[in-house]
């Protein structure tokens, strides 16, 4: 076994979900990750604690079958949640043999699925839990990369200094943390403005997400003004979706279109009232992250992005007395920072062009 692949799975247990003696481990993951499941067992059984492997979120093929056998109507299914109930760590690998698996199940049919699940990823979120990447050949070929180039990617991304990485990104922090008001600008398709008064700034930097690398808090869910092209595409429901614009007035999306795939994304925006706000702001930050690969774990912490989530507010960005935005989905999408644009933070620029006002090369005024 490649001894990166036992690496990945030691950061997951020691430095992710902080695994424990006697700890009920879920390990939620598609066949072609095997190995990385493999080296989760090992480590589980090292630290005493008790693993089951499970396909309920990743394994696409059996997930395409049901959903296309089945109607529109679904029961939360109480076995599920009782399992996620009795579970202390919740371990999710993102891996596929079909990256479009279920392109051909109703986008209706899979908001209906996903909104009966929602009581099992509120209870999944209570837990410690990770989302992490194995680099598989399907996931390589999305990303238009060998499979060696593709494993090299994802573990530079992967296997690094932790902290260095949460020392770098608390600098962001430190400015957003007291903020009230932030504006994102780039070239003359976005220009968005939103209030975090009050809502605290999360350092990123592996714990949930594996790979880390960002800072991300939750917009007032009334604040948002203006509109946003996200200019970089996103896989939803196995499908590309394309250039998605976003107008937003008193916080709600009033008008959207995509170049790809619109009715994928109406469908997100009808699932719930929450669908049409915002949830989320993150700022990437993971500089090993240097190109885009139709993964949203990874692009969302690219250096030069932004990126904004409608749907669900996580609980610990919405500060107290605050309102939390709450949807059954969350969908994160991309806006590239590289050039012609500027992130202003209660007025004052603190990235411009994708370089932050703490690094090397910031130009203050162009």
């Amino acid at each position: 076994m490649d001894p990166r692949i036992r690496e990945h799975a030691e950061i997951i247990a020691d430095h992710s979900v902080d695994l424990e003696e006697g700890d009920n481990v879920v390990v939620d993951a598609h066949p072609v990750a095997e190995d990385l499941v493999v080296a989760l067992h090992e480590v589980i059984g090292d630290r005493g604690a008790n693993p089951i492997t499970t396909s309920q979120r990743t394994g696409k093929r059996q997930q395409r079958a049901y959903l296309r056998a089945a109607d529109d109507e679904f029961d939360t299914p109480e076995h599920e949640l009782a399992l996620i109930r009795n579970t202390d760590v919740y371990i999710a690998i993102r891996a596929t043999d079909n990256v479009t698996q279920t392109s051909d199940v109703d986008p209706e049919t899979q908001a209906a699925h996903q909104q009966a699940h929602r009581p099992i990823l509120e209870e999944r979120l209570s837990k410690r839990w990770c989302l992490t990447q194995y680099p598989a050949p399907a996931n390589a070929q999305l990303a238009e990369m060998s499979t060696e180039g593709y494993e090299n990617f994802v573990w530079d991304a992967v296997n690094k200094d932790w902290e260095a990485q949460r020392e770098h990104q608390e600098h962001m922090v430190e400015l957003m943390d007291p903020a009230e008001e932030i504006r994102i600008k780039s070239g003359d398709t976005t220009d968005v403005t939103m209030s975090i008064d009050g809502n605290p700034t999360i350092n990123d930097h592996g714990e949930h997400n594996l790979p880390g690398g960002e800072v991300f808090t939750a917009p007032q869910p009334d604040s948002v003004e203006g509109e946003v092209l996200f200019d970089m595409p996103l896989y939803h429901q196995g499908r590309e979706i394309t250039d998605v614009f976003l107008e937003f007035e008193g916080g709600e999306v009033v008008s959207h279109s995509a170049a790809k795939n619109e009715d994928v994304l109406t469908e997100v925006l009808n699932t719930d009232d929450g669908a049409r706000r915002l949830g989320e702001l993150g700022i990437g930050m993971n500089r090993d992250i240097d190109r885009f690969t139709y993964n949203m774990l990874f692009d969302e912490k690219m250096g030069d992005t932004v990126h904004m989530a409608v749907g669900r507010a996580y609980d610990d960005t919405v500060g107290e007395g605050n309102e939390a935005n709450d949807s059954a989905v969350h969908v994160d999408m991309i806006v590239d920072m590289s050039e012609d644009s500027f992130i202003e933070v209660d007025g004052e620029v603190v990235q411009r062009n994708g370089t932050f006002r703490f690094e090397d090369g910031f130009a203050d005024d162009v």
